[in-house]
């Protein structure tokens, strides 16, 4: 299954430059000139990776860097920085903002798809490329099944993002807004009563086994437990 790299850069040269070798590495591009369209595109495309430009103008690389992983829908996104900056002291405030890794220009395209991949396998949780089970409920992102002790469910294209969601981040409370952030994305205008719509999908779909997984939480939202 190919990544999404969001490449965030003000020189369209060098974004070029970039996205030829990630391509060759058979990774999908997407990419933004400066923070404002580079939050808007993490907001609404999810990708999986950001490469992140320190220099930019209005907001810096470093400052947009510390905003996604103050905001709970996008801290979780990795986040290599960029810069032309070799000091120590660089390296670390870097790395205080959140950033998973830092490389400094310039650099070789080999060397930067294997940091790439390097911080992918580190940051991706599970079942988002290995498939996830809890009793006896599997999802395998490869073939886009879900299935109960081998037998396939028929599962819509919304209740599998959102089951997918659930099983990779159990045991903690979501809001109807976190939800609609997380797998419908950011800026698509659907009614927070439509969360409910599809959770009783889900569970319908999980079946008597399985539905009590994902929690009603009075007051909050919806979580997904084992206890």
């Amino acid at each position: 299954m190919s990544r999404t790299v969001l490449i965030v850069d003000d020189e369209a040269s060098i974004r070029e430059m970039i996205a030829v070798a990630l391509e060759m590495a058979d990774f999908c591009i997407i990419e933004a000139e400066n923070s404002q369209q580079a939050h808007a595109r993490i907001v609404d495309e999810h990708p999986d990776l950001v490469l992140l430009d320190w220099m930019l103008p209005g907001t810096s690389g470093i400052e947009l860097a510390r905003r996604l992983k103050r905001d709970d829908t996008t801290r979780e996104v990795p986040i290599i920085l960029l810069t032309a900056r070799g000091e120590e002291d660089n390296k670390i405030q870097g790395l205080e903002s959140g950033a998973d890794d830092y490389i400094t220009k310039p650099f070789s395209p080999r060397e930067l798809v294997a940091r790439l991949k390097a911080v992918l396998r580190r940051t991706t949780p599970r079942g988002v490329e290995e498939t996830v089970e809890v009793n006896g409920l599997a999802l395998d992102p490869a073939s886009h099944r879900v299935s109960v002790d081998g037998r396939s469910l028929e599962i819509g294209p919304t209740e599998y993002r959102l089951l997918q969601f659930f099983m990779t981040h159990q045991e903690r409370a979501y809001t109807r807004a976190q939800l609609l952030d997380q797998v419908w994305g950011g800026n698509v205008y659907v009614e927070e009563r439509t969360v409910d719509v599809h959770i009783r999908r889900l569970r319908k779909a999980l079946g008597d086994d399985h539905q009590q997984l994902v929690q009603t939480v009075r007051g909050t939202g919806y979580r997904f437990s084992t206890r």
